[in-house]
């Protein structure tokens, strides 16, 4: 049996390895590395993929979320509420334009960012809602919606993990004001090295942003209006995110095909009692950037299947509200219970489009024999 990988780019590219070459190619014949053709084309294309106005391409997911609040004016004084189930890359935005986060807990169903839980964490300092659709599922964005309109605050969506995907019909980045995207190479759109998107239906947004990323620049070259970040994404990144994105829908159906294949096999193996897997993985339309399940023996698990060369992974053992860089928002144990419970029993399963049904069947064949 080939090897289990956690992302199996090798294949990827061997699938796309012609396209990839000829647009590079292309490129490099040009001699424009900068703001160029591929940077353009590719954010015409993401900004139909995603159903906005706009996109705008910037040097990585990180630096989408934090141009999202500069250009918003977000900063110090004002609050920001979010899960804390995230990467560290989510809060640290926040913390670096200056505002603090509000850390509102998760349905442990779901993963998201509990909606009911989001008006009590309302105050006069909170200026904007950032859910992240995690792992490749959205986030509740119909009641969201509703309580950012309802207390007049922005919304910016964090779809790191989530390009693709839909709620409701409607692909995540299209709800909010602004939706901030990574192209890190794991991701279900990954380039080949860091890279970034940011959607936005507001014309005024997207100006602002195409300045803020590169310098603060207006139209005059070296007249600067603001105080901008160097952010752009480079034209060989964009050739390649250019032929990638073309497969981004086949990649997905296939991510789907495999999170059914381990629904089926994990029922089928008899360990129900042992762990859990979220029954939002069989109903909800998402694309599976992660294939998470729960048990109270998750540590001991994930020795065990690594110990037989199974890659799995754990995100994220330590929600975001106990990491030591954020101490000084005064957090503790016990303040936020349901994500700390699911930090603790939380195990990610390898999934990717070129799983086969012969690894999965060996994956499970390990957590059936070890329980």
């Amino acid at each position: 049996m080939k090897k289990i990988v956690p992302v199996d780019l090798a294949a990827e590219y061997k699938e796309i390895k012609s396209g990839i070459q000829t647009r590079l190619a292309r490129v490099l014949k040009s001699g424009r590395f900068i703001l160029d053709r591929e940077v353009m084309s590719l954010e015409s294309s993401f900004a139909r993929l995603i159903g906005t106005q706009f996109a705008v391409a910037v040097a990585s997911g990180s630096d989408a979320l934090l141009l999202s609040l500069m250009a918003l004016g977000i900063g110090k004084g004002d609050e920001v509420i979010t899960t804390p189930l995230s990467f560290i890359a989510t809060p640290a935005a926040i913390v670096r334009v200056g505002a603090r986060p509000v850390f509102v807990d998760i349905d442990p169903r779901t993963f998201q960012i509990d909606p009911a839980k989001i008006e009590g964490a309302i105050t006069q300092k909170t200026k904007a809602i950032l859910p992240v659709h995690l792992y490749g599922s959205p986030a509740d964005m119909t009641v969201i919606g509703k309580l950012a309109q309802k207390h007049g605050l922005t919304v910016i969506e964090d779809c790191a993990q989530s390009t693709g995907a839909k709620w409701k019909g409607r692909m995540t980045g299209s709800f909010g004001q602004l939706g901030a995207f990574s192209f890190y190479p794991t991701k279900t759109l990954g380039a080949f090295g860091d890279g970034g998107m940011i959607t936005t239906d507001q014309a005024k947004l997207n100006t602002l942003l195409r300045s803020l990323r590169n310098q603060g620049t207006g139209n005059t070259p070296y007249h600067h209006e603001k105080i901008g970040l160097n952010s752009r994404l480079d034209e060989l990144q964009a050739a390649i995110l250019n032929v990638k994105i073309k497969r981004l829908s086949h990649w997905n159906s296939k991510r789907r095909a495999v999170a059914k294949q381990y629904n089926h096999l994990l029922e089928q193996s008899g360990v129900n009692g042992s762990i859990e897997v979220p029954a939002r993985y069989c109903k909800t339309d998402h694309v599976f950037h992660q294939y998470p399940i729960l048990t109270d023996r998750r540590d001991a698990l994930l020795r065990y299947l690594r110990k037989h060369h199974v890659p799995a992974n754990v995100y994220y053992p330590t929600p975001l509200h106990l990491q030591p860089c954020l101490k000084h928002l005064g957090y503790h144990e016990g303040d936020l219970p349901e994500v700390e419970k699911v930090c603790e029993r939380i195990l990610h399963l390898p999934i990717h489009p070129y799983l086969s049904v012969s690894q999965q069947q060996f994956i499970v064949g390990l957590v059936k024999k070890f329980f």
